[in-house]
């Protein structure tokens, strides 16, 4: 059993939204009121970050909520610094829940004289005190081996399964899964998996970064719903272009679901004017008020599956059980009706 009682939560300025989401659905798990720690995250005139803990964090299990989205600088160090305040206030153990992880996209040298940032965000998360990290659907799952520090990856793609089932209930069968690029084929086939689905890849070559100069589908696509699944959405210049691409092969009509909705540059006015007919992402970064006002994207909440998460974690009970839909389902009823 836990020395504690309660597992405590607090959260800086990147997604506060999604953090008292969080707060309320352990409150309703534990029947007992979960608030965030109080506790204030402010800066400085010339922009330094100081932290101020309210209450009494010593020997606690700690859960900081923060995703290190745009701007990815300034909420990377206000969790580094979070977590240093509470490991000099004594906090038993502290664990970082980063429901998108910046710089994730720097995982290797594609060059010379090039650095792996995402390795470097490691050591510092590592060396700030953090002794656990929860995340959602890594760019790259080699990432977890930069760490020496137990680390949960969670997959959006049960929620997604749960979504599609529910939107395509009357014309499953008519649905493809699509993935984007050959690199994420792991993650389209573990979605077709999940909802009896076929695959099909659409390939694209670059003759120079940021330029797509020619798209080809792999798999025949006429006829068929096409979903295609990713972990991010950035400028959607890619997303919008292959949802043509698939148009121009035979598919009645393109919708898209994507972990993490950057959504930076000109994205929402790009998914706005784009052919698909919707886009799907999940509240992991925080939506601007332009991307919750165009009509074909929609944003399915991961407050659930992250509360579960951080109370399995605190009582010692398996995380890769979210995994499955039959633990998921219960989780998010009321969510997908049936």
């Amino acid at each position: 059993m836990p020395s504690i009682n309660e597992p405590k939560l607090i959260s800086g300025n990147a997604n506060l939204p999604l953090a008292k989401s969080i707060s309320r659905r352990m409150s309703m798990h534990r029947g007992t009121s979960l608030g965030l720690v109080d506790a204030r995250v402010e800066r400085f005139n010339d922009g330094e970050i100081f932290v101020e803990v309210f209450e009494n964090v010593r020997g606690e299990d700690m859960f900081i909520i923060q995703p290190t989205s745009n701007p990815a600088n300034d909420n990377l160090m206000e969790l580094l610094i979070m977590a240093d305040a509470l490991r000099r206030s004594s906090a038993s153990r502290i664990t970082a829940v980063i429901p998108y992880f910046g710089y994730a996209r720097q995982d290797r040298r594609t060059k010379a004289r090039t650095p792996i940032s995402a390795k470097l965000v490691a050591n510092m998360l590592v060396e700030a005190g953090i002794e656990r990290i929860l995340t959602l659907d890594l760019h790259a799952a080699q990432i977890q081996g930069f760490f020496d520090i137990p680390v949960d990856n969670l997959y959006a793609s049960p929620i997604f399964a749960l979504d599609i089932k529910e939107k395509f209930a009357g014309s499953l069968s008519d649905v493809m899964v699509v993935s984007p690029d050959v690199g994420g084929v792991a993650r389209a086939r573990e979605l077709a998996k999940r909802i009896n689905a076929p695959l099909s890849i659409v390939d694209k070559r670059r003759e120079k970064p940021g330029e797509v100069a020619e798209m080809t589908v792999i798999g025949d696509v006429t006829g068929k719903k096409c979903i295609i699944v990713d972990d991010m959405c950035d400028t959607a210049g890619t997303l919008c272009k292959a949802a043509e691409v698939l148009l121009e092969h035979g598919a009645t009509e393109v919708h898209a679901y994507i972990s993490h909705g950057v959504m930076s540059g000109p994205a929402v006015e790009r998914v706005t004017n784009s052919v698909m007919k919707s886009l799907v992402i999940t509240d992991s970064i925080q939506p601007t008020e332009a991307v919750k006002a165009c009509p074909n994207i929609r944003i399915l909440p991961t407050a659930p599956m992250f509360a579960q998460s951080i109370l399995n974690i605190w009582s010692g009970t398996s995380v890769s059980s979210l995994f499955e839909t039959e633990t998921l389902e219960p989780i998010y009823e009321g969510q997908f009706p049936a």
